[in-house]
């Protein structure tokens, strides 16, 4: 018998947290979160997405133990001002067993019942910055800290019980080592001349946490024409500016500004931290925080986490200058493979940045949905 049970208590949400941890125990391509990360994300007084969404949180039970977990979420921005009548399902885990999964969707079905809402799609968190997607290829390679990784049967769960294809994802990976930086530079001096744009780059945070703001406009208005894209508020934004800009290496943010002084491109790259983690076991303390600083420091890969381009100028060659001022970080840190995170598969904008770089699509995911 299947019992679920929603995690209302400190306790509860615990478990739901470390259910991963033991699902997940003996595959080697799984990165597991940091624990105290995962339960401030859940907590409605310290996570802003809250702010315009809700969510509940469940674990299934069988024989005594816990065999999936599920988070059932409606983002109201999505449902009251882009009139997308969806409820959405993240956070799931589970055994391989159909009738355990059947059994935590049910809750979501009930949420969005309950709020006349026309669909599910998932998995997915509760912005474009969560995490995404149901990995379908590349269960050979490890994950990274912005990504979920799950088994093959997730994929098999979901379409046995009715569930299309909604978005596809991939992630690529391309040698840095044959990048080419001649033609980058001549681009470079020829865009300067001609739109008179000024790159910055940065060798301290305190030096970025001015510009936060201004990005994050600039990142709601170049992904506002994508389909799922929701954007982001000022509470989020102080509450990113607060947790994650300490995790990236300064000289690994850049912007470029017109000749105004308006900001018309970003780029964030980040050091992989998936074998930090993997030796931190999900805890900072006592050695965990180690492990990440020395991957801060030390690292010869890197995950290109976001990339934004004003839109009336993305056919004017600014990611030139954003690539010309990585190159340099890149050389002196020693990096050698680069991975693109996950991007949709019909962004042509995004694909377009890409196209002179030979990369290898090395994983794909994607969301489903089914009707109510």
């Amino acid at each position: 018998m299947i019992t679920i049970i929603e995690a209302n208590t400190p306790a509860l949400m615990k478990s739901f947290v470390m259910f991963p941890f033991g699902l997940y125990k003996n595959d080697s391509n799984w990165v597991p979160p940091l624990i105290q990360d995962e339960l401030d994300t859940f907590d409605p007084k310290k996570n802003p997405s809250f702010s315009n969404a809700e969510a509940y949180f469940y674990l299934a039970y069988q024989d005594g133990k816990i065999v999936g977990r599920i988070a059932a979420i409606i983002n109201w921005e999505e449902v009251n001002h882009q009139q997308k009548s969806k409820v959405r399902f993240g956070w799931w885990d589970v055994i391989d067993d159909l009738e355990v999964t059947k059994a935590l969707l049910e809750k979501v079905y009930a949420l969005g019942k309950k709020n006349n809402l026309s669909f599910v799609e998932g998995p997915m968190g509760f912005s474009n910055l969560d995490k995404v997607g149901v990995v379908t290829e590349g269960f050979d390679r490890i994950a990274s800290m912005i990504t979920w990784y799950n088994f093959p049967y997730y994929k098999n769960h979901l379409e046995a019980l009715g569930y299309e294809k909604e978005k596809e994802y991939i992630e690529s990976h391309f040698s840095f080592s044959n990048v080419d930086i001649a033609p980058y530079k001549k681009a470079g001096e020829l865009i300067r001349k001609r739109y008179g744009y000024v790159s910055k780059s940065f060798q301290s945070t305190r030096e970025i946490l001015p510009y936060i703001d201004e990005m994050f406009a600039l990142f709601n208005e170049s992904y506002a024409r994508l389909s799922s894209f929701v954007a982001i508020n000022q509470i989020q934004i102080d509450y990113i500016k607060e947790k994650n800009i300490k995790l990236i290496n300064p000289e690994y943010i850049k912007f470029v500004f017109d000749k105004e002084g308006k900001m018309v491109a970003f780029g964030i790259v980040m050091p992989s931290f998936s074998k930090a983690l993997k030796k931190a076991k999900g805890r900072l303390f006592p050695f965990g925080f180690l492990h990440l600083l020395r991957a801060k420091k030390h690292h010869d890969e890197v995950l290109f986490y976001l990339i934004g381009v004003d839109p009336e100028h993305q056919n004017k060659g600014v990611t030139a200058l954003i690539f010309e001022e990585y190159y340099d970080s890149f050389t002196k840190n020693g990096v050698q493979n680069c991975i693109r995170t996950p991007e949709l598969e019909d962004n042509l904008a995004i694909q377009n940045i890409w196209k002179n770089f030979n990369s290898e699509i090395f994983r794909r995911r994607r969301t489903y949905t089914k009707a109510l």
